[in-house]
């Protein structure tokens, strides 16, 4: 299975409505996309946002990542967040992660992404553990075919 998590930080209140507008369809994208297993989302303090997903393949990811919903909320990310980091792997495991492990891999290996206006926590690649109790957010199901 191929895994990829994402940490997204909203940089300013007023973008938040457009970007959880886009995230819903994303996330009805992913569920139908070709390849998709399962994933999950979290709600973080500080308007920050993760994702943890399991696809088929690299290709599989790769193809839901440039296509729709999605490739259209990637292009506004730069200018909407002030932190945004990424990290993926192979697991011979078929379950998906919790989000403690997606977390220390975010900090081993995670990857930032371009932003216009980075905080100073994205610079220096602080990524904080994500608040799980409460834990918001929820799964994200493969539909049926």
């Amino acid at each position: 299975m191929f895994i990829s998590v994402t940490r997204l930080r909203i940089r300013r209140l007023l973008d938040l409505p457009k970007f959880l507008w886009h995230t819903r369809y994303a996330e009805k994208q992913a569920s139908k996309a070709v390849g998709f297993i399962g994933g999950r989302l979290l709600v973080d303090r500080h308007r920050t946002y993760w994702t943890l997903t399991g696809w088929e393949s690299e290709k599989a990811m790769k193809a839901y990542r440039g296509s729709g919903a999605h490739g259209v909320v990637m292009k506004r990310l730069p200018a909407w967040c002030d932190e945004a980091a990424y990290t993926h792997w192979e697991s011979a495991d078929t379950i998906i992660p919790a989000w403690p492990e997606a977390c220390e891999r975010l900090k081993s290996a995670g990857k930032l992404s371009r932003v216009e206006h980075p905080s100073a926590a994205h610079e220096a690649r602080e990524f904080p553990a994500p608040r799980l109790q409460p834990l918001i957010g929820g799964e994200i199901k493969p539909k049926s075919k």
